[in-house]
């Protein structure tokens, strides 16, 4: 059911064009996933995410295990049903989620005891059970359990995670069974080469359908983001999926397509349109700022998305200094109409053998101010 196809590939950088067929339908790569945690992308309708381009969303399945539970929402058909999103759906295992509440978790050989954000009870997530609960969610995409460390972490507990997540995903892999949905695995390893590498060897050898590179941006600069990802993408199958995990400024998703990743997740268009920061194609901006209580001009003059069509500048810092929910509503659908945008963007170029001619003035459009000739260099490398 679930299948991947390298469909072209650019002859200058490492980027290229694939095709992700699931059973809730086809995904053009690159592509970006917003970010449904709760089973709902913040303040945007699936109807919305539909119109503006997007093929498949990613939800967690440790928040839905938790809230409103696995079983109920099996009880309902499955996620796609119970949110009223009809594409395809990947879930995180909540690896990540662990790491970030470390205070209410232990890690140990067997999985994880932890205590709920929500109401402190106690819970214990394997391997298996995290496959059984995205199986029970019916999700295309499921990602197995992993242990990811803070940065910086010291090489030895590096290490003990990156061995400890192999052995998990080869746990969770015995266990899957519905044809249906397919199982990534993700690779650890923190900063350090020999690790990554080690990582990715391991987890190929158990041949999973698709493979995701996890621990980064938990607290590294993004210099060593580029660099981590660089080194450990040349170890990913060129036939299977590459997912890079949790990162997405506009000008990191240019630059991580050119290493050959096709897969992408962030909250920075949600979260930032939330607080008033909004992407255009030249660059960022504070709607907040007073130069824009006057400004009769849309947000983005060349964005065809429902807020820049309806709505000037002056509006939306109104909305936005007055703390009115359509602020959230309309700041995020633009963030993600570009991030929609970007990606269209991207893939077409490929299809016509220009990517460099879109990427670079695109880059120094939006980073001016920190544009270098190691920087340029960096996106094709």
């Amino acid at each position: 059911m679930f299948r991947f196809t390298v469909t072209s590939q650019d002859s200058h950088t490492q980027a290229r064009l694939g095709m992700l067929n699931t059973s809730h339908g086809t995904v053009a790569t690159p592509a970006f996933m917003p970010v449904a945690t709760q089973g709902t992308v913040k303040a945007t309708s699936p109807r919305e995410l539909r119109e503006i381009g997007t093929e498949i969303i990613l939800a967690n399945a440790y928040h839905l295990y938790l809230r409103p539970g696995a079983g109920l929402i099996e009880q309902f058909g499955g996620l796609h049903r119970f949110m009223g999103w009809d594409g395809p759906i990947l879930t995180d295992s909540g690896g990540y989620q662990v790491f970030s509440l470390k205070e209410l978790c232990k890690v140990t050989e067997e999985g994880v005891r932890f205590r709920s954000h929500l109401d402190g009870s106690a819970h214990f997530l394997t391997p298996e059970t995290v496959v059984h609960t995205q199986e029970q969610l019916g999700v295309d995409i499921a990602m197995v359990l992993d242990e990811c460390v803070a940065a910086p972490s010291q090489y030895d507990a590096a290490a003990r995670a990156s061995d400890r997540t192999t052995r998990w995903a080869e746990r969770a892999q015995a266990v899957r069974s519905r044809e249906d949905q397919a199982l990534f695995a993700i690779v650890q390893g923190g900063v350090f080469p020999d690790l990554r590498e080690q990582s990715a060897r391991e987890l190929i050898a158990l041949d999973f359908p698709g493979y995701a590179v996890g621990g980064l941006s938990v607290g590294e600069g993004p210099e060593v983001t580029l660099t981590v990802a660089r080194h450990t993408v040349r170890f990913l199958p060129y036939a299977r999926p590459r997912y890079l995990m949790g990162v997405g400024l506009p000008e990191q998703l240019v630059r991580y397509v050119a290493l050959g990743f096709d897969m992408f997740d962030c909250v920075l268009p949600t979260r930032n349109a939330r607080n008033g920061t909004l992407f255009t194609r030249k660059g960022r901006m504070n709607i907040r700022r007073a130069e824009y209580a006057t400004d009769q001009r849309p947000l983005d003059e060349e964005c065809a998305c429902y807020t820049c069509q309806h709505f000037s500048r002056a509006y939306l810092r109104h909305l936005a200094v007055a703390g009115e929910m359509l602020s959230a509503r309309l700041n995020t659908l633009h963030n993600l109409a570009f991030y929609q945008w970007l990606m269209r963007s991207m893939r077409e170029a490929l299809a016509a053998g220009r990517f460099a001619d879109f990427a670079r003035p695109f880059l120094l459009t939006v980073e001016p101010t920190t544009h270098s000739t190691t920087e340029e260099n960096a996106w094709q490398s």
